[in-house]
């Protein structure tokens, strides 16, 4: 009898405060300056009506999409938190009226806050004893919790949204109540259904209705709405997609069913029936990041990984690369890229399978040799494709070891890596892409007024003016760099012809000519980088940089297509760049992220070059000039008019191949990622039919357009005759030669000639050249005996010289 008076005391109490605190809540919403200042005082907060009555509500975290180029084709979702937040109009009826059973069931009754949830709570928590808690938070203040948590711009903001205290549960109060004075509550449920956790890496009633059905939340039937209404309360411990979970998910679906009954949003057949109804909760997590991409037969994974790094690059979207992956990750953004599907096709295929170059000589998917395609549409930059013969994974239990003899024992990159072998960062230089490198000097030679039709009288080896380390394999008579044709070619070439045999002889001494600094100027404009460590100080101070034009720098197959593709492009520059448009989370495009282009190299040099580099391709020039081609099949291979260039490095440590039309570009390279420096010869078949197999295919269905010729002054040129100082001393020639308007230097080097040591075996360049162009004399070394001293006058002006004398003067 006492334990039960004991009991009457407090519960009688309890009802009093309970009415007390319903009374100041009532009055909270009629008088908020007012009411609740005593309960606000014992929070230890402000008083009631100091509280603040406005959230600065930032939007929830969501999903971004990234497309193909057509808008249509799903490539990847970045996010945090899996939501997007779609209009209660695209949710299903039953689906609304679930939640309301599930969560609150005086959700359109009260203005807020529930005064008879409040004082129902506080009784039961107070006969518990604080072993249980009985919450009263309605569906707006647990909207109002969560928002102020999302919104939180601090950890400690964070704490105080969601720690249990007097104060957290007034400051919801006061927020809810003025909250729904300024929304309607199927406004208040739309945000509710869209920021609420559903479990299973679900956030939202989309990601929700997808996850555990994939399907949209329209589509939603009783008992699947039921179902995920009743996730909310404990969506870790309720997760139908396990086997602990499920129960604790069909007793929650019952309870709402019951509570739907209950208010007359359906009838007791319905539930029943709902219950009986056997769900395929599918339980499926959507995919997140790059690893992770749709249409694996695209392969787009590398492309993705691009895309993500270009986008922590951009200033648009945050003041560092913290805030800008994380609006990719939470900012709900529609990424329309510039991935091209069939393009993008095109170049996993062949990247994976080359089916014409033989049984043998097929590179597979997994196999340490990369083959590595990029693709640039020119005069926008925008890069449609990026594949290799890789899995963008970080799984690589299953790789192989890696190649490079300094990382022995360590895993290697194949067959999965998340390593950018493509297009290149910082610990990613790139690797070395051979002749290639050759169209830098005839565009710095085009530039300097000298037209295709510039003549050398070519070597199987030439000594140039460059000096190099005298042990190296390339260097002769001492430091000199001497350099060979692979085929052992010499004679006279232009550059339309030696562009199309690859003759290093002609292209060392053209260079020569111009001036590396040059050279190297052209190629820093047309977006070659320079990463590693020693190309870098060596493109600081290019003068001597003889092999240059060689291709020993390192570059990647997205920096040398995009600079072919800005020539194809009469010289017009653009940044690489994966988008086409990005429209955030309202569907309001995104500003500032057009591609950025400008004017690098006149369009009439760039025409010129290009008219070249139809040459090695096995297409002819405007002028019918071409001879020799190193890839005479890619013209009836791609069958529309084409430009390219193949590479080979020293000892064929790498292979490349860049082919280009007016609308793309394709760069190649075939190497060994682990250790491009790698031992094993690599052939041209593979990476030349892959990049010519990802350039037809990208462009099939598209119209044929042809090249624009250069005009007769970039191909033909005003060409002047060097006057012939064979032999002659050196003071001579330099007189002679001053005197028929050219500016004269003398080379360092000596060569072995004909001519008696001391003269003048050559000029450099020989024959003729450009009105004003600086001639070189290079000197010989003997065998033969000096000049002797005599005097001589020159029949055309008369002048003497003494120096000594060759033909046409009269000695």
């Amino acid at each position: 009898m006492r334990k039960r008076e004991h009991g009457l005391l407090p519960n009688a109490a309890s009802l009093l405060l309970c009415g007390l605190l319903a009374g100041l809540v009532v009055a909270a919403a009629a008088f908020p300056a007012v009411a609740m200042s005593g309960l606000a005082a014992k929070a230890g907060a402000d008083t009631f009506e100091n509280l603040p009555t406005d959230i600065d509500v930032l939007p929830s975290p969501q999903i971004s999409y990234v497309y193909a180029s057509d808008g249509k084709t799903l490539l990847a979702m970045m996010y945090d938190e899996n939501r997007r937040d779609v209009p209660l109009s695209e949710v299903a009826d039953v689906m609304r009226k679930a939640i309301v059973a599930a969560e609150d069931n005086r959700f359109y009754e009260h203005r807020g806050v529930d005064v008879k949830g409040v004082a129902r709570a506080f009784v039961a928590n107070q006969n518990a004893g604080g072993s249980a808690e009985q919450g009263a938070s309605t569906l707006t203040m647990q909207y109002v919790r969560q928002a102020i948590s999302y919104s939180a711009k601090t950890p400690q903001d964070v704490v105080d949204a969601t720690d249990k205290t007097p104060t957290r549960k007034l400051r919801e109060m006061k927020y809810a109540i003025d909250l729904e004075k300024k929304l309607s509550k199927d406004e208040i449920l739309e945000r509710y259904l869209n920021i609420a956790a559903y479990g299973h890496g679900s956030y939202g009633i989309f990601a929700a209705a997808h996850v555990y059905f994939e399907k949209d939340p329209k589509d939603l039937t009783l008992p699947e709405a039921a179902l995920i209404a009743g996730l909310v309360k404990a969506p870790g411990t309720s997760d139908p997609a396990t086997a602990e979970g499920l129960p604790v998910a069909m007793n929650r679906q019952k309870y709402v069913l019951n509570q739907m009954v209950a208010m007359g949003y359906i009838n007791q057949q319905q539930a029943d029936e709902a219950g009986k109804t056997k769900l395929n909760i599918v339980g499926k997590r959507t995919p997140e990041g790059c690893e992770s991409v749709q249409r694996p037969e695209l392969g787009a994974g590398f492309y993705c990984d691009y895309l993500r790094r270009w986008w922590l690059e951009q200033k648009t979207f945050g003041e560092d690369q913290y805030q800008r992956a994380n609006r990719l990750r939470a900012g709900g953004y529609t990424v329309i890229s510039a991935l091209d599907i069939n393009t993008q096709a095109a170049a996993f295929k062949y990247a994976a399978d080359q089916p014409n170059v033989g049984k043998n000589e097929k590179i597979r998917l997994g196999n340490q040799n990369a083959i590595m395609l990029a693709a640039v549409e020119p005069g926008t930059g925008r890069v449609t494709a990026i594949a290799t013969n890789r899995t963008f994974s970080n799984d690589n239990s299953k790789n192989g070891p890696n190649t490079n003899p300094d990382k022995k024992g360590q895993k290697g990159n194949y067959p999965n890596t998340t390593v950018p072998i493509i297009t290149g960062d910082k610990d990613i230089p790139g690797y070395q892409a051979g002749s290639t490198f050759k169209m830098f000097t005839a565009v710095a030679a085009l530039e300097a007024g000298l037209p295709l039709a510039t003549t050398i009288n070519t070597e199987k080896q030439f000594q140039s003016t460059f000096k190099i380390d005298p042990s190296s394999p390339a260097a002769c008579n001492g430091p000199w760099y001497c350099p060979k044709n692979a085929g052992g070619q010499s004679g006279p070439y232009n550059m339309w012809t030696a562009f199309g045999s690859s003759i290093n002889t002609y292209f060392v001494p053209l260079e020569q000519q111009v001036g590396a600094d040059k050279v190297v100027d052209v190629a820093k404009r047309l977006g070659i980088q320079f990463n590693a460590t020693e190309d870098a100080k060596l493109a600081a101070n290019p003068k001597g940089w003889g092999a240059f034009t060689l291709g020993v720098s390192a570059t990647t197959p997205l920096q040398l297509a995009n600079a072919y593709g800005t020539l194809a492009a009469d010289g017009l520059y653009c940044d690489p760049t994966p988008i086409l448009e990005v429209k955030d989370n309202s569907g309001k495009k995104v500003e500032g992220l057009d591609p950025k282009c400008k004017q690098v190299v006149d369009k009439e040099v760039a025409r010129a070059a290009v008219d070249m580099a139809r040459c090695p391709v096995g297409d002819q020039s405007a002028t019918g000039k071409c001879g020799g081609a190193t890839a005479g099949y890619a013209r009836k291979y791609v069958g529309r008019p084409v430009a390219g260039k193949s590479g080979t490095t020293d000892s064929e440590k790498s292979a490349t191949f860049v082919a280009m039309t007016k609308q793309l570009a394709v760069g190649g390279f075939l190497t060994d990622p682990d250790w491009p420096e790698t031992n094993k010869d690599m052939k041209h078949p593979q990476i030349n039919y892959a990049t010519l197999g990802t350039l037809k295919d990208g462009l099939a269905g598209k119209p044929v357009v042809q090249f624009t010729a250069p005009t007769k002054d970039k191909s033909m040129g005003k060409l002047v005759e060097i006057p012939s100082v064979k032999c002659a001393a050196v003071d001579q020639a330099r007189s002679r030669i001053t005197r028929a308007g050219f500016t004269v230097t003398v080379s360092p080097a000596q060569v072995a000639s004909p001519c008696p040591a001391g003269t003048v075996a050559r000029t450099e360049p020989g024959g003729a050249t450009v009105k004003g162009g600086q001639v070189a004399l290079i000197i010989s070394k003997g065998p033969g005996n000096p000049a002797p001293p005599y005097a001589g006058t020159d029949p055309g002006t008369g002048v003497r010289d003494d120096t000594g004398c060759s033909l046409p003067w009269v000695c």
